[in-house]
């Protein structure tokens, strides 16, 4: 067994290594863009067909405490975002969210029983220092001997019985990698100057949120672990969550599975009916010169609540004492 890891581990650097003289040697270009005005009804996600089995129960017996729930943030918005989360979702998740930020802030960190990681990563939303801290929830993630790790932004609501729910459809000792796309056909990466299309291969948008199982994590280790990802980020010149997936679908081979229940601000929020906002995972919001992309959910003032997440909090859990009688 140990002679068959060795053997794999070596095959993977290989890929890694040839893709990284792809891009210093051979000028990679790049054919991405991102579409900013997505609708939920454009992407076209199918549900994709299990082949996990739940005979052994291991899947069935997914509690809460089997995964890890990691949020990247920064200090621009500890005093904007966090205090949202914190009121919200993270009061039923306390101990297994974690926040991975760029400062450190005392106040925060006794709000969350200690649970602020400063990932000494800059506060800066440039490519390098966005993959720098997804390279710390991964190794922090590693180290918890959770079953599955799922990242969100601090602008996601997570309904966290749902999250638990769905992950018990899937087997953690399975290769799993479930999220949500945001662009309509897989990135493509072309070799200089031919123009030749060596790759291409989907990921899942970090902006609704994804998961991946222990299964899979473990065997990106040899590649993404103790700040290899970083590499990863720098070498093929892409986004965090753009590298997640070069990293799983190119390098592991492992497909994305399309779970239509995560949602990013690249769709129109409003096009959520309330009443599937039980069956969904995560929420998002923003904002631009052309007002709030918010869902739409009866509750409190916009004034007191624009970004819709106390009300749609009191609308799932309408026991929590800030929530109108």
């Amino acid at each position: 067994m140990g002679g068959r890891r060795i053997i794999k581990a070596a095959a993977l650097l290989i890929a890694l290594g040839y893709s990284s003289l792809l891009v210093y040697q051979g000028g990679v270009n790049f054919n991405f863009q991102e579409s900013r005005s997505v609708q939920v009804a454009d992407l076209s996600i199918e549900p994709v067909t299990k082949t996990t089995t739940l005979d052994s129960g291991q899947s069935k017996n997914i509690t809460l405490d089997d995964i890890f729930i990691s949020v990247k943030t920064t200090k621009h918005y500890q005093h904007t975002r966090l205090p949202i989360l914190l009121k919200t979702w993270f009061q039923l998740a306390k101990k297994q969210t974690w926040f991975f930020t760029d400062i450190d802030n005392q106040q925060l960190q006794n709000q969350t029983n200690g649970h602020m990681v400063n990932t000494n990563c800059s506060a800066s939303h440039q490519r390098k220092h966005l993959c720098c801290k997804m390279s710390v929830e991964y190794d922090h993630f590693l180290e918890s001997g959770k079953k599955w790790f799922c990242h969100f932004d601090d602008d996601n609501y997570v309904n966290v019985p749902r999250l638990v729910s769905i992950l018990k459809t899937y087997n953690h000792q399975e290769d799993w990698y479930l999220g949500r796309t945001s662009v309509y056909e897989p990135v493509k990466i072309y070799k200089k100057p031919t123009s030749k299309l060596l790759f291409s291969f989907w990921f899942a948008t970090g902006g609704a949120g994804f998961c991946i199982s222990r299964s899979l994590a473990l065997k990106m280790l040899p590649v993404a672990s103790g700040g290899r990802f970083i590499s990863i980020c720098e070498g093929i010149r892409l986004p965090d969550d753009v590298s997640m997936g070069f990293i799983i679908e190119h390098l592991m081979k492992k497909n994305l599975t399309r779970v239509p229940e995560f949602h990013s601000h690249l769709e129109q929020m409003k096009l959520l009916s309330p009443e599937t906002f039980r069956d969904q995972i995560s929420f998002s919001y923003s904002k631009s010169k052309n007002g709030w992309n918010v869902i739409n959910v009866p509750g409190f003032d916009t004034r007191y609540d624009p970004t819709r997440f106390l009300s749609l909090h009191c609308f799932l859990f309408p026991h929590f004492k800030f929530c109108p009688r």
